[in-house]
């Protein structure tokens, strides 16, 4: 994306993908399940935004077919590991409520 002197666009998905790595960090020192579902919830909304940006810098071409869909499964299978621990945990706290 250099190359092709995008830097907005780009930056911004560098600051969503790399804040869902950050935040999944956060989750592991969290102070209770609460605080880790929290977390995660935060990652999982970083990881939809950066979907966002990927779909937009591939509309406007700055990453052509190939580099779109290695990227976006990347992203969604981030998105759907984050989803199925946020699931697992909340069960696992009704289980301890109950």
């Amino acid at each position: 994306l250099q190359d092709k002197k995008e830097f907005v666009i780009s930056k911004q998905f560098l600051r969503s993908g790399t804040a869902i790595g950050a935040l999944f960090r956060e989750a592991q020192h969290a102070e209770s399940k609460k605080d880790f579902i929290h977390k995660l919830a935060i990652a999982q909304k970083e990881a939809h935004e950066t979907i966002f940006w990927l779909d937009l810098l591939y509309e406007t071409e700055y990453l052509n077919e190939e580099q779109y869909y290695d990227l976006e499964k990347q992203v969604t299978e981030l998105f759907k590991m984050i989803s199925s621990s946020i699931i697992t945990t909340k069960t696992a706290v009704r289980k301890v409520s109950n």
